[in-house]
């Protein structure tokens, strides 16, 4: 018995790492199905910039990243194009993404104009006073509108519906560092949300974790892939992970290492409900971009 509870007081220690880690959302990573109609809905209708670009030849793939501002210290999107491959599924599990902007009827204006489908109509949110749409990207994902009078992120959030609240919560809490910095539960339409991140919400960008009462389970679809979060450290930050995962579920995917060719380190892993998420080495991540 005495063997078995030896590993206590090192698992409590490593549990403390995701707290001190310098950690970062980094990038959403999403399949399209022709990248330059991607681009050019996303630079004239959002005001997103082309990053940098890459094509892969060799792996029959090209990818993109775009942002609002440089990769160093905004969140961004990584579009993947495969060769030859036009259409993807979402699945019912992908929620959206959320664009902040001063005046959401202005921006709809402009996106209306330039041909984007507008799905839902600029107004306030339902018993609420903040103002928000939704419009529809060439590829089906949809993008929240909502109005904030400033942010240092306009990217401001990735919505995915889990099938347990309060395992997700634990799960990021434990695994990522994660805090909770809202919760709404809206029991008039039957689901709640808990918005999960490193810093307060008009700040950053979070993931916004949402449950549909008495719904436990979702498609993937093969569309929507990954997020990525930057650690100080993959390999402890892996042995964290493989903790949480034996408490809660979820899966490692990829052990830590580095990638071949680019010598960034990284590892990936699933959470319960199957969303993946891959921790990028921090020092590894600027020496990709001054090389880029």
């Amino acid at each position: 018995m005495a063997e078995a509870s030896a590993p206590a007081v090192p698992s409590t220690e490593l549990l403390e790492w995701p707290k001190k880690d310098k950690r970062r959302m980094l990038h959403a990573v999403y399949r399209v199905g022709d990248l330059e109609r991607t681009i050019k809905f996303y630079t004239e209708c959002f005001g997103m910039k082309v990053l940098r670009q890459r094509d892969i030849p060799e792996e029959k793939y090209s990818n993109a990243f775009l942002g609002f501002g440089p990769e160093e210290s905004h969140f961004v999107v990584e579009l993947t194009y495969n060769y030859g491959v036009d259409k993807y599924d979402i699945g019912t599990g992908f929620g959206h993404f959320a664009i902040a902007t001063p005046d959401v009827y202005k921006l709809v204006e402009e996106i209306k104009a330039k041909g984007g489908t507008v799905t839902r109509e600029p107004g306030p949110v339902k018993g609420g006073s903040t103002v928000i749409a939704f419009v529809k990207d060439p590829d089906g994902y949809l993008f929240e509108i909502l109005q904030r009078e400033s942010t240092p992120e306009p990217f401001c959030q990735v919505m995915l519906r889990v099938g347990d609240l309060e395992r997700s919560i634990k799960f990021y809490e434990k695994a990522l560092g994660m805090q909770v910095v809202k919760k709404v539960d809206r029991p008039e339409h039957k689901y709640t949300i808990a918005m999960m991140g490193y810093a307060p919400e008009n700040e950053t960008t979070v993931l916004e974790l949402t449950y549909n009462y008495g719904v436990t389970e979702y498609t993937k679809g093969n569309a929507y892939a990954q997020i990525a979060i930057g650690t100080d450290d993959v390999y402890k930050s892996a042995e964290v992970v493989n903790l949480v995962t034996q408490e809660l579920g979820g899966k490692i995917t990829r052990q830590p290492g580095s990638i071949p060719g680019l010598n960034t380190k990284i590892t990936s892993f699933l959470d319960p409900d199957g969303w993946k998420t891959v921790l990028v080495d921090n020092k590894d991540f600027l020496k990709e971009l001054e090389s880029k």
